[in-house]
């Protein structure tokens, strides 16, 4: 006969993303309802490798945390247990499998499930995880929105929020100016971010990782609003964008423990505009911007919906499955089913075929105003 659920463990792995403290209140309080005691792991799978940093969780540690940004966890896009960073004698840096300690650790804890809340990179050890016995559920967060079997992650919202508004913002002050501003947006490689922000804040131009562009294509768009009298044009690019026939911009080499870093097609952008188009052209990378901050309401109900549903799962011992938004309702879907594939943005979606009616340029075709 099986033990029942008596201890339950988090952990937040990844970038951060608001609505993090929100699920952890959510688990919290109802396993604590359920009789249950609950522990959190600090900075991921850190502290499943040093017990030290395990943390006991109850009704006082996550009272009004719901709209705070971050995690009162920590997290860390480091620190894979499969491929754990260890530094040589010789200073250089090797990959090693701690897995084995994690688990060990794990159980002479007495832990009797593990909650993960992460993007497709945690989901991704989940199901590692899963393979070699160890009971563990999912919680989608990204503000990338680019987990599969989800309608949405929490923290979208958010970024697509703060980026909204920058480009309201934006928009007087091209105007009085009569320049072209240019604006970076995170989501590595998925234009989500990029394509709900840019379409709410009525850019000019988006570039998204899906559509690599021809900056003719763009500046040809630029030069046309020119024309029209609109002397001033809001440009949107994913951190991930293309030219055709080129690649992402990276920042700097890639480390052996961590994804490459994106950033910097926003310069490239505008640099081409300003030549090509002699209008002045400006740069504003939002980065973090999008990920800190409180989350909106919408992140904070779908992460208590989240969070919540993760512990009814636990209770009915259903495992190796990821929470997973299908209005109305929260389901869970196999692990294996959410880390298929990275959900990009499908170029006959109806926000990418509205933006083309609106005529939005995605810098490969000429979109009429």
């Amino acid at each position: 006969m099986e033990r029942p659920i008596r201890r339950i463990a988090i952990n937040t792995g990844g970038g951060d993303a608001p609505g993090l403290n929100a699920v952890i209140r959510s688990i919290v309080l109802s396993s604590l309802g359920r009789g249950w005691e609950v522990v959190g792991i600090r900075k991921g799978y850190e502290g499943l490798l040093d017990t030290s940093k395990i943390i006991q969780l109850d009704r006082e540690s996550v009272r009004g945390i719901t709209h705070l940004g971050g995690t009162i966890l920590g997290t860390t896009n480091r620190g894979d247990p499969f491929h754990y960073p260890v530094k040589m004698p010789d200073g250089t840096q090797t990959l090693t499998d701690r897995s084995d300690e994690v688990i060990q650790n794990f159980n002479r804890l007495r832990i009797d499930a593990l909650i993960a809340i992460g993007g497709d990179g945690s989901m991704r050890i989940a199901h590692a995880f899963c393979q070699k016995g160890l009971p563990v559920i999912g919680v989608p967060k990204t503000i990338d929105n680019d987990l599969e079997g989800t309608v949405i992650t929490f923290g979208f919202d958010t970024a697509v929020t703060v980026a909204t508004e920058a480009l309201d913002r934006l928009h007087s002050t091209a105007e009085a100016h009569e320049r072209v501003f240019v604006v970076e947006v995170m989501g590595r490689y998925a234009g989500w971010i990029a394509l709900n922000s840019g379409v709410s804040a009525t850019a000019d131009v988006i570039l998204i990782p899906e559509i690599p562009f021809d900056i003719d294509v763009v500046c040809e768009k630029i030069l046309d609003r020119e024309a029209r009298g609109r002397h001033f044009a809001i440009v949107v690019v994913a951190e991930g964008a293309k030219p055709k026939g080129g690649e992402m911009v990276t920042r700097g080499p890639k480390e052996a423990d961590r994804e490459v870093r994106l950033g910097g097609i926003s310069e490239h952008v505008a640099a081409e505009i300003q030549a090509r188009t002699g209008k002045e052209t400006r740069t504003v990378v939002l980065g973090h911007l999008q990920r800190g901050g409180q989350p909106t309401t919408f992140d904070r109900l779908v992460a208590l919906r989240f969070g919540a549903a993760a512990v009814r799962l636990a209770a009915q011992r259903t495992f190796s499955v990821m929470v997973a938004l299908d209005p109305p309702r929260v389901r869970a879907i196999p692990l294996t089913a959410a880390i298929s594939r990275m959900k990009n943005v499908p170029l006959d979606c109806d926000t990418v075929l509205s933006a083309r009616d609106l005529g939005i340029s995605f810098g490969d075709q000429i979109a009429d105003e």
